[in-house]
């Protein structure tokens, strides 16, 4: 399964690395393309000066994991979609062009299921995708989520709980299917 991942849940650290390993693992592959990694850096910004500097190496770890992933820009396509913003419509070019069963995005008033259905895409907030990967694939996946903790524990140097951090990415349901 082709998936598009949207600036905004590239933006919290957690999710995208929950999201990155799901992808390495293979139980999907992540889609995007320059334009949506350039928004998610530029988000950064309001964490402080030298959070771009660090989200552009990790834009560019991403573009070398998954170099079949990244997809070029196509203007033709976005020139004929119809989205509440039209800010929007390169993501969900990006989807069309890639062939992606789905767009993986917080922002479900953006994407309207019908012009979705419409390109045979679906949009998936993030919890219930992960939930789903996990539902499938429950070792992998618990073994993604906690290489993700205990990295968050190395860097912060105290004790993460998975409960809070989970809660902290806005992922509700995979919390409870993981048992915490």
């Amino acid at each position: 399964m082709k998936a598009v991942l949207d600036a905004c849940v590239l933006y919290p650290t957690v999710l995208r690395e929950i999201l990155q390993g799901a992808g390495e693992a293979g139980l999907y592959q992540p889609v995007f393309s320059d334009r949506i990694l350039r928004e998610w850096v530029l988000a950064t910004a309001k964490l402080g000066p030298g959070a771009p500097a660090i989200a552009e190496g990790e834009a560019a770890m991403l573009r070398a994991t998954f170099p079949r992933g990244l997809v070029r820009e196509h203007p033709e396509i976005e020139a004929r979609l119809i989205l509440p913003d039209t800010n929007d419509r390169h993501v969900l070019a990006t989807a069309i062009a890639s062939g992606a069963d789905a767009l993986v995005t917080f922002n479900a008033q953006d994407f309207p299921g019908h012009v979705l259905a419409a390109e045979k895409i679906t949009r998936r907030d993030p919890d219930g995708f992960l939930w789903e990967l996990q539902s499938r694939h429950p070792d992998v996946m618990a073994r993604i989520v906690e290489a993700v903790r205990a990295k968050a524990e190395a860097i912060s140097g105290q004790r993460v709980l998975l409960k809070g951090l989970l809660k902290r990415a806005r992922l509700y349901r995979l919390a409870k299917a993981l048992g915490v």
